[in-house]
């Protein structure tokens, strides 16, 4: 039987590697996308041609509701069946506490909170029993920073939402976990000015960014261990140790 799992910003970055590492194992996936749509049928195409599985590309706003049935119409018409669900596309904004306006928060509590607790809600039939459903929390919810106040508190939600669900999750026999990744080099993040890479570096045990890879092994890990539910896997290498 046909594995499939969805992946929310799944065609770069983490998502794209948690793709790659569970098209490795086997999986048929379907990956969503923000506007990229070059950069995503490519990404797709190379998975595909790779691993041999089949991957399906689809965009998603995630700050637009109507994206939530979109998505729904698009796996009943397709008549999936989903083994797992990773919640990995999400929305950061940077103005400063004085300067935020009330619909830029909103919209990213929209994109990283209710978009996908709705969207679950939505597709619940769709999950096969025993499946598993991932979010990406942040160490931002853990470690604060100065950033993105709205995206610090809604991955602070993210691992609230994690802990919260595994009762209402408990009768589908479905699982709930998120992983917290601390700096990854995606490609956002090697655009970093070298200093500041650097001293960020400088606080991580490790001594370097987590590679893609690294993290999405993670992801697999909690789609494919039965018992772990309710958790949530920081994967920061140890920053701030010192």
């Amino acid at each position: 039987m046909a594995k499939y799992a969805l992946i929310t910003g799944g065609t770069k970055g983490i998502g794209k590697a948690v793709a790659s590492c569970l098209a490795q194992a086997g999986y048929d996936l379907v990956l969503t996308y923000g506007s990229d749509t070059t950069g995503a049928t490519a990404a797709a195409a190379e998975i595909r041609i790779r691993h041999g599985v089949k991957v399906d590309v689809l965009q998603a706003d995630i700050s637009d509701q109507q994206t939530i049935e979109r998505i729904a119409d698009y796996l009943s018409d397709c008549s999936l069946t989903l083994d797992a669900i990773v919640f990995n596309a999400g929305l950061t904004y940077r103005k400063t506490l004085e300067e935020m306006a009330l619909s830029e928060w909103e919209r990213i509590f929209f994109a990283n909170v209710h978009f996908p607790v709705f969207l679950l809600q939505r597709i619940l039939g769709q999950i096969r029993s025993g499946g598993s459903v991932v979010f990406t929390g942040s160490l931002t919810a853990i470690e604060p920073h100065a950033m993105s106040l709205a995206y610090g508190v809604t991955k602070a939600a993210v691992h609230a939402l994690t802990h919260n669900l595994v009762k209402f999750l408990a009768p589908y026999n479905i699982r709930v976990n998120a992983v917290a990744p601390g700096f990854v080099d995606t490609e956002w993040q090697k655009n970093k000015p070298l200093e500041i890479r650097q001293s960020i570096e400088s606080k991580i045990a490790m001594g370097r960014f987590c590679t893609p890879e690294e993290v999405a092994g993670i992801y697999k890990m909690l789609i494919e261990n039965t018992y772990i539910n309710g958790s949530i896997i920081v994967a920061d290498g140890g920053y701030s140790y010192k």
